[in-house]
């Protein structure tokens, strides 16, 4: 899943549960659900694209992973501390951000090949246009849920 889907879920999970203890490794599991999800995101077909694509892809996705987050909490969940707002996204993306240093720096060795094979056991990719359309399907349902609830 995108990192932006990892924060859309990550967003989702604090605006329903307040309780921190709950709501952060909530979010580290939903990691592990989501991609779990047949689902598209920018290290799909990596090896047909250019290492520049892939990276500027990358990039964006992550700064939209970073600013989303903060509409969302204001314009539809703005009883939700921003702190542990972000802090649930992050953890939402967490192996994410722990597989980076093997993938965009090529550190190849533990703890980096240990997250990287851990995160590949579990991460089950699909190609555009279903992947895409099967992954903004659920974050939307998930976001309705949260305003719902």
């Amino acid at each position: 899943m995108t990192a932006t889907g990892h924060a859309i879920l990550g967003v989702s999970l604090a605006a329903t549960i307040s309780e921190p203890m709950i709501g952060i490794p909530l979010a580290i599991i939903s990691h592990v659900a989501a991609d779990a999800f047949p689902h598209w995101d920018t290290g799909t077909n990596m090896r047909k694209k250019s290492k520049e694509e892939f990276m500027v892809g990358s990039f964006i996705d992550v700064g939209f992973s970073l600013i989303l987050p903060y509409f969302l909490f204001y314009y539809l969940f703005p009883s939700v501390n921003l702190v542990y707002g972000y802090t649930t996204v992050i953890a939402a993306q967490g192996l994410d951000w722990a597989t980076a240093p093997y993938v965009f720096l090529k550190w190849k060795f533990p703890p980096f090949t240990w997250v990287y094979n851990l995160q590949k056991s579990f991460d089950h990719r699909l190609d555009k246009p279903w992947g895409i359309i099967t992954q903004v399907s659920i974050l939307l349902l998930f976001l309705i849920l949260a305003y719902i609830l």
